[in-house]
């Protein structure tokens, strides 16, 4: 392994996808994962379409790991768990609040093997309050962090968003945590707890636009950019995106749509004048880009310095020119699946490289290594997955 994680074990017993995300950019960057993963049929989303408990979404979130099944409901199961512990640097759950004290596995019986382990809890609304109690998908967050009524409608309907942001925000920003506690303990010499809910990291990434109108408490007059139409503008034969921010900009777009009679209206002299007046504008915009191509459009803008973009399809994203330039979308053969997609990681290192180093792993793929590992005899072994306890 030659990525900047090098070195450093994690054990992940998170499901679905805000945890598994979360280490997959942990497993890309060089450390080495190992997911718990119960008997049956595993982390929910193996189930969620694919074959042989490979889906595509599990496929993409848990590559570079490796998977090892264990009963925690049995004595032994939580005994083996115990003893990766003892091994791994951080250890990230996101059972509901208070499960991981049932089970025995909670902060202080893990710190009593591995003092100084960092401990990372991700729940959807935190450790107390009158929601811990409930379960929590993605769309559950996006209603109550305000995300979808950000999404309104023209009438004010709130709109769901059609990706699973709360859930991979989350991920981002466990990703981001769990390396900074990483790099707190290689300075001090002392683990921590991270504790994490969907819930607040939604809001905190909301807010510095989303809640422009409410960030300043005593201040009424700040100019926020109204409930709008979205920034796709239809063409003569499809769809771009087009914006303006700066007087320069706005300049190159009166230009290029050949309105320089924009300019002197009053409304839209300042860039808080233009975001004030951002309905009237964006019509007006709409109006003119029916008229030509997209192609006769970006060619315009693009000669005005002015920010603007095709809107593509998923499929064209294998044929656009800069994706192509970034080398990110890599092809590999899974030994399951055959022939399969994703991109690769997005940050790269110039010397540490995170890198595909291994497909999502199969349920229980290596189990049987990682136990050995563990110093566990072939007799141990064998009468662990003959028993259920580690399969």
């Amino acid at each position: 392994m030659s990525g900047p994680l090098a070195g450093y074990r994690i054990i992940d017993a998170t499901q679905m996808i805000s945890g598994p995300m979360a280490t997959m950019v942990l497993a890309d960057q060089g450390a080495d994962v190992i997911k718990i993963e119960p008997p049956g049929i595993g982390d929910l989303t193996r189930a969620l379409g694919g074959s042989r408990g490979m889906s595509p979404t599990f496929t993409v979130v848990n590559r570079n790991k490796r998977s090892v099944v264990l009963n925690l409901k049995e004595a032994q199961g939580l005994a083996i768990l115990k003893q990766l512990v003892a091994t791994a640097d951080l250890f990230v759950q996101n059972f509901r609040p208070g499960v991981v004290e049932q089970m025995g596995i909670g902060e202080a019986d893990l710190r009593q093997i591995k003092p100084n382990l960092v401990y990372v809890s991700i729940s959807g609304f935190g450790e107390s309050g009158p929601y811990v109690h409930k379960r929590v998908y993605d769309p559950v967050i996006q209603a109550l962090s305000g995300l979808a009524s950000i999404q309104a409608d023209a009438s004010g309907r709130p709109h769901m968003m059609r990706l699973i942001v709360p859930d991979k925000v989350t991920a981002l920003t466990a990703a981001q945590a769990m390396t900074a506690a990483l790099l707190a303990r290689e300075r001090t010499g002392e683990g921590q707890h991270v504790r994490l809910a969907m819930l607040d990291a939604v809001v905190a990434f909301l807010w510095p636009e989303a809640m422009a109108s409410h960030t300043f408490v005593n201040t009424k007059d700040v100019v926020v950019r109204p409930q709008v139409r979205d920034l796709v503008f239809e063409t003569a034969d499809g769809y771009i995106t087009v914006g303006v921010v700066s007087d320069a900009e706005w300049r190159g777009l009166t230009t290029a749509l050949e309105h320089p009679e924009w300019l002197e209206d009053a409304r839209f002299k300042t860039p808080a004048g233009r975001v004030k007046y951002a309905n009237v504008r964006l019509e007006m915009t709409a109006e003119v880009l029916t008229t030509r191509t997209s192609a006769e459009w970006l060619a315009r803008l693009d000669a005005e310095q002015v920010p603007c973009a095709p809107v593509l399809r998923r499929e064209d994203l294998f044929t656009d020119p800069q994706i192509a330039a970034n080398h990110l979308i890599v092809e590999s053969e899974h030994p399951t699946v055959g022939r399969m997609r994703q991109p690769r990681p997005a940050a790269r290192f110039e010397k540490t490289p995170a890198e595909l180093r291994s497909p999502a792993p199969l349920l229980g793929e290596h189990t049987e290594a990682v136990l050995a590992e563990l110093g566990l005899s072939e007799g141990e072994r064998t009468s662990l997955r003959m028993s259920g306890v580690a399969t």
